[in-house]
């Protein structure tokens, strides 16, 4: 059977998250729907990550196996039309060999989470930023992020649902970026490792954001850290600002189509 790689793009805010679900909306349900109007049957997709419910995605990459040896530009063409009306899009689609898998060939992962500061409600960005209305002071947020580089037991922040065999784990970026708007100041962490536990990039901003209020010294980030305890984390941040912005593979299955 063919398999194919999708790039997706999706807005998360209708969706309980990526994985198929009985009784909610998920993007990988409204995939394998789209699939079967084009081959009738079941169909089982498989993702690089799977985003929780309200998360984004510019670069989710999945793959999926047909009957067909479709054109892979037409495959994308009427994925698309049978997508309509759910807010996903796949951005690209090619080829690739029968062993290839999205989530275990995948070599790095980037997320990306949008935190903006203004007194205004959001509108037009209303569920694609959180929104805070006091100052935040990036350089602090960036002094707490610098402690959390490297390969770390990570128990601290990930969730107590979590289902990895490990907290142990190697972050290779966190950078805080502060971009400076009309409406208020916008502030982007890129969050960057091979890959992730449940929640742990919400629990790295929502607690580097209370660095960024003055509540926490960066040193009190390195101290939850070490305290291997996950009552040690600050808040989780919503998922209103979080974004699964790239998966990076020895071989990028795209590159041809860019």
């Amino acid at each position: 059977m063919p398999r194919f790689a999708l790039l997706v793009e999706y807005h998360g805010a209708p969706f309980a998250g990526w994985q198929r679900q009985n009784d909610q909306p998920s993007v990988q349900g409204a995939i394998e729907a789209a699939l079967a109007k084009l081959e009738p049957g079941e169909h089982t997709i498989a993702a690089a990550g799977r985003t929780d419910a309200g998360v984004h995605a510019k670069g989710q990459v999945a793959h999926c196996d047909l009957t067909k040896d479709w054109d892979p530009f037409r495959l994308s063409e009427a994925l698309n039309y049978h997508l309509k009306p759910h807010p996903v899009a796949i951005l690209n689609c090619a080829r690739v060999g029968d062993d290839w898998h999205a989530r275990f060939d995948a070599t790095q992962r980037r997320y990306l989470f949008r935190l903006i500061s203004r007194r205004a409600p959001l509108t037009s960005e209303a569920g694609q930023m959180w929104r805070v209305n006091h100052v935040l002071d990036a350089a602090a947020m960036q002094a707490g992020a610098d402690q959390l580089i490297g390969a770390h037991d990570f128990t601290t922040f990930r969730s107590s649902i979590c289902q990895a065999k490990s907290p142990e784990k190697t972050l290779d970026v966190l950078t805080v970026s502060e971009i400076q708007r009309p409406d208020g100041v916008e502030y982007q962490f890129d969050v960057q490792a091979r890959s992730f536990l449940h929640n742990q990039v919400r629990s790295f901003v929502g607690t580097l954001e209370r660095v960024g209020a003055g509540a926490w010294r960066p040193d009190d980030v390195g101290a939850a850290l070490a305290a291997k305890d996950r009552a040690a984390c600050g808040p989780v941040c919503p998922p209103q600002g979080l974004y699964l912005a790239e998966v990076t593979y020895p071989d990028d299955p795209f590159a041809a189509k860019a």
